[in-house]
């Protein structure tokens, strides 16, 4: 539908656009103020730019808020989620109510205090870190371009649209994000810039001296500067940014607080409420002689038939896909479903017989591209990419070819330097639907990648992180190269799958339970240095899945057990061994995933852990290690940072040995054993 017939379809019932912007101001005012807390400012400054989106541009349908070809809008300022809310309500999403307003910030409400994806309907990513959106928007808009080009434009033809603030374009984050998109020219993606120049702390001018126009288009993006009140300018630029063949950016000029006698342009505006004599103020200013939470009916019916403006383009895009006989037609819907194909389970299994039948001497970050070229040919929605790091993260299949601002055909992405960017796009990737996203860098690097890992973990979505050069094993770049936290910084997160697999078949099956949780992020952190295959491929059982399982287990009973990940497993084995020739007989458990160990049974976890003294070995600091090894266990791993030389000089010196390991053991059990003496 055109720009002039979404005019004339608002305009049947005559309501000014100040009266429906207005409506968004003081569900925003009151929200609020009956909160006691929030932050009316945005929502009063954007809500002629919102109003102008929703009305005349935006393609959506409240009665389906996952329409496949819906535009997507990303409030990147999230802290201004009452603009989200209110339009929500406003255009009829069933699930959010006058009550559900009424309750804004409460437990247990659909309007929590920054939007969340999953937890109320029309919400399309979770926001609230500054920057967070836009980068995110990234990658939606890198999907949508990606399934147009598989699928043409009578299945995926639709814009994302964000809407951010200074905050978002201070962090660094929305450097390498809009480098990205303006690289790949992806012209469905428009930037609604809230240029009000201030923040928390006053003027903008305090901190930030930046052109952002200039810095744009820089990047390549098509950029203007517009009065963020006026409906017919704020009308013009997003049409002429629909025409662009880059992205866009649009600075709207806005009042934060718009309204507000005494708070309006400053920053009182931003993170607090207005206060009841600045209320009656403000409805006195701007005409609203209403109730808090009250909308006239007029206006209100109006909204709710902008609400019912996108039902026709829905069912017309069903029907469009049901009838089109196409190839493209079962792949397609294959894509959204995000199901693994049936000839998904073959190939895994033919990967691991083949694994457990030649038992490879390799890295885990090898192993790991072998896998990604045998499951590249039957997962045609797999999305690789690395960091700049795809030679040393192996993270591309030999089917796989680059996507380029001319070729969206493509299913590898070079991200360049931009980890966090690329971090942040794959989750855009996922919410998006259509793909698996995949991307590569250094563990030690994930710190850049944490907060958009975070993210993902809260909005409980399938990205999967391959982190390669996982411990001092990497060897001579030196510690600032050498994770030594990161696997226990990792494990804090909620809701996040850490997967440090031990050899080629748990590499394998690490990536198999990646690729299966459906509703959880993955990181696989995989080893530079070969590593000996220490186990058959058994039967069809998954033993990574059960995050931990025992590898040895000593006929005659165990009187310790050796608890390894990853490259350690193998140190553990040995030092089973050593310890056999005293006669003391050590049971071998490897734990790639303690996230999914500690999902298990208590009945199965003891069973692997066993009720005998225990040893972890990792080459990382202790973490939460404590929590299996118990009071009577010890850990052996590092206390520090690493050092600069070869990875065998490395574990000698830093006492990650089988022979340490089988010396604590030892003394272990000889204290376990005076300990019992005297009780």
């Amino acid at each position: 539908m055109s720009v002039h017939a979404l005019q004339s379809f608002t305009g049947r019932a005559h309501v000014a656009h100040s009266e429906m912007a207005n409506a968004i101001r003081f569900l925003a005012i009151d929200a609020v103020e009956k909160a006691k807390s929030g932050h009316p400012g945005l929502p009063m400054g954007m809500a002629d730019v919102a109003t102008v989106l929703f009305s005349r541009f935006l393609k959506f349908d409240p009665v389906d808020p996952a329409w496949p070809d819906r535009d997507r809008f990303v409030l990147s300022a999230g802290h201004g989620s009452m603009l989200l809310y209110a339009l929500l309500h406003l255009t009829g999403y069933e699930a959010v109510t006058s009550d559900q307003l009424r309750a804004f910030r409460q437990w247990g409400s659909k309007t929590p205090g920054h939007p969340e994806y999953g937890h109320t309907p029309g919400v399309e990513t979770t926001t609230g870190p500054l920057g967070q959106g836009i980068a995110t928007a990234v990658g939606m808009a890198l999907a949508e371009r990606l399934l147009n080009a598989r699928f043409g434009d009578e299945f995926v033809d639709h814009h994302t649209y964000v809407l951010a603030g200074d905050g978002c374009l201070m962090e660094g984050l929305s450097h390498e994000a809009i480098s990205l998109a303006g690289h790949l020219r992806l012209n469905r993606l428009i930037v609604l810039f809230d240029d009000n120049e201030i923040s928390i702390d006053g003027s903008t001018s305090l901190s930030c001296s930046d052109d952002q126009l200039v810095r744009f288009q820089a990047s390549g993006w098509s950029t203007c500067r517009i009065d963020g009140h006026d409906p017919e300018a704020i009308t013009a630029a997003i049409e002429r940014a629909r025409g662009s063949d880059r992205p866009s950016l649009i600075a709207c000029r806005t009042v934060i607080g718009f309204g507000a006698p005494n708070r309006q342009g400053t920053e009182k505006a931003h993170g607090a409420p207005l206060g009841a004599d600045e209320v009656a103020r403000t409805r006195a200013a701007l005409n609203w002689p209403y109730q808090p939470f009250e909308i006239p009916q007029q206006i209100a019916e109006q909204w709710r038939t902008i609400g019912t403006r996108g039902q026709a383009a829905r069912r017309n895009w069903i029907e469009r896909t049901r009838r089109h006989h196409s190839p493209a037609r079962s792949p397609f819907h294959d894509a959204l479903n995000r199901k693994l194909p049936c000839e998904y389970a073959g190939a895994m299994d033919q990967l691991r017989n083949r694994f457990g039948t030649e038992r490879p001497t390799i890295a885990t970050r090898q192993a790991s591209q072998l896998v990604i070229d045998a499951i590249a040919e039957v997962l045609p929605n797999l999305l690789g990419g690395s960091a700049d790091l795809t030679h040393s993260n192996l993270t591309r299949a030999r089917t796989q070819r680059p996507v380029r601002s001319d070729f969206f055909e493509g299913d590898y992405v070079h991200y360049g330097v931009r980890e966090h960017a690329m971090a942040a796009a794959m989750n855009g990737v996922a919410l998006h639907g259509g793909f698996i996203p995949y991307g590569g860098t250094f563990l030690t690097f994930a710190d850049y990648s944490r907060p958009a890992i975070r993210l993902a973990a809260l909005m409980g979505i399938r990205v999967i992180h391959v982190m390669t050069h996982d411990s001092i094993g990497l060897g001579e770049d030196g510690p600032t190269h050498q994770p030594v936290e990161h696997l226990a910084a990792l494990r804090a997160i909620p809701g996040l799958l850490v997967f440090r697999p031990a050899d080629a078949i748990e590499t394998a099956e690490a990536w198999d339970c990646a690729l299966r949780a459906e509703t959880t992020p993955s990181v696989l952190c995989l080893s530079r240095q070969a590593l000996p295959a220490f186990r058959d491929a058994t039967a069809d059982a998954n033993l990574v899945a059960y995050g931990a399982y025992v590898v040895v287990e000593p006929e005659q009973g165990r009187d310790v057990t050796l608890i390894a990940t990853g490259s350690e497993v193998t140190i553990a084995l040995v030092a089973a061994q050593l310890l056999e020739q005293n006669n003391i007989r050590a049971a071998v458990v490897s734990a790639p995933c303690f996230d999914l160990f500690r999902q298990q049974s208590r009945e199965y976890r003891t069973a692997v852990l066993g009720r005998v003294p225990r040893i972890g070995v990792e080459a990382a600091v202790e973490g939460d290690w404590g929590r299996w090894l118990g009071d009577s266990g010890e850990f052996v791993g590092m206390s520090g940072f690493g050092a600069s030389a070869p990875a065998e000089v490395l574990y000698r010196e830093f006492g990650i040995t089988a022979e340490a390991v089988a010396e604590t053991a030892r003394r272990c059990l000889a204290r376990s054993r005076m300990a019992t003496t005297h009780t």
